[in-house]
């Protein structure tokens, strides 16, 4: 396995999150890559918090503090809003059907109809963005963060040439916004809600042009029949935009234990131990198999 040029880290809530940086931990530990050198980094929510923690320069594993800050500010099952923690779990998958209208004027305002009508939220993830802040990570070129604008529902891509000026921390938290879960996150005057509401993906936004070398983790790629086959149908489509530039692309989701440790509920943090195990020997594997 050769370092990446751009890496891509999908959506998944706070056990895809765990996963990915169980997975990158698992192939550093057997190998001489480390992905904080990658030269872009792209992430749409749970991926968002794994890109900033690598842009500001740390291991993957000294992100365990933004997982327990986003798992505390979520809703569980047992406070009484079992609805909240589907969609939660979920990583915006209520919202995902709405993304298959793609980048088309009119399903831009589909989707941004759709997001009126979501009743509003009002947990904040407060706690993450000072841990985000405390991480220093900046848009130096190499970070890009996807969220959606909750008003004219378009994808913008925070770090990117042309998007709005934000904080990492501020970009971050948008990304992780879940629609009826947590409140849209305002930035220059405007709200702006998770990249999944957009892709679970949104590998087709990666700065990579031809003989570029991407690396794309996928989270939702395992797990519930539903979410996953609509992450395949996004991920076919977004890879053949980014192969048409002249890329590389490699996927890595879920093995069948890291699946069976994530189980559906991806906003149980019970089960966070679990799945970084269970990524982490994923991880050596992956590594190991391609010495």
């Amino acid at each position: 396995m050769q370092r990446p040029d751009v890496l891509v880290l999908g959506v998944g809530g706070t056990l895809g999150e765990a996963w990915m940086r169980g997975v990158l931990s698992g192939v550093e530990s057997v190998s001489d890559l480390d992905f904080r050198r990658c030269e872009h980094f792209l992430g749409s929510s749970a991926g968002s918090i794994v890109a900033a923690t690598l842009a500001a320069g740390r291991r993957p594993a000294a992100g365990d503090r933004a997982r327990r800050a986003w798992q505390d500010a979520a809703p569980s099952a047992a406070d009484g809003s079992g609805l909240l923690a589907r969609a939660a779990s979920a990583a915006a998958s209520p919202l995902a059907p709405l993304a298959l209208a793609g980048a088309a004027p009119a399903g831009r305002a589909v989707r941004a109809a759709a997001l009126r009508a979501v009743p509003d939220a009002k947990r904040t993830l407060g706690r993450l963005g000072s841990h985000l802040d405390s991480l220093g990570a900046e848009f130096d070129g190499r970070l890009r963060i996807a969220a959606v604008d909750r008003r004219s529902g378009r994808r913008v891509v925070f770090g990117a040439p042309g998007a709005p000026e934000a904080r990492v921390s501020q970009a971050v938290l948008a990304s992780c916004a879940v629609p009826a879960v947590f409140a849209p996150v305002e930035i220059g005057g405007r709200e702006y809600v998770d990249g999944g509401v957009w892709s679970p993906i949104n590998l087709d936004a990666a700065p990579a042009g031809r003989g570029a070398q991407v690396l794309c983790l996928v989270p939702t790629g395992a797990g519930f029949a539903a979410l996953r086959t609509f992450t395949r149908a996004r991920l076919s489509a977004e890879t053949l935009a980014l192969k048409s530039r002249g890329a590389t692309v490699r996927t890595i989701f879920p093995d069948e234990n890291s699946a069976a440790a994530m189980g559906a509920n991806l906003m149980d943090g019970g089960r966070a131990e679990q799945v970084l195990d269970a990524a982490f020997a994923q991880g050596r594997s992956l590594a190991t198999a391609s010495a």
